[in-house]
């Protein structure tokens, strides 16, 4: 069943988080996902606001998972932290 990678970021370091989401891109490619969504116009309805939000859809949501613990994901993970407030979910998607 394919799933949905759903993130809602503040980036708070620009340079740090170019460089996550230059490496990010490939390493969810890799693991089969495709972006939805991503940095476009949003209305925030409910909880914190966060004015970046992610969306990618993965074959599985074990293919979402594995994507986020690969060493390549991990690796642009690294630029990310201290560079941003994130959440971060994956769910699978009912049909």
């Amino acid at each position: 069943m394919p799933a949905l990678w759903i993130a809602h970021v503040t980036v708070t370091d620009t340079e740090a988080y170019g460089k996550y989401a230059e490496l990010a891109g490939p390493a969810i490619a890799s693991h089969g996902g495709t972006f939805i969504a991503r940095a476009a116009r949003y209305v925030q309805l409910e909880g914190k606001d966060r004015p970046r939000n992610v969306v990618a859809r993965f074959p599985s949501l074990e293919a979402a998972v594995e994507c986020y613990h690969s060493d390549a994901y991990q690796k642009a993970l690294s630029h990310a932290r201290g560079a941003s407030e994130r959440e971060l979910v994956v769910v699978e998607i009912d049909s």
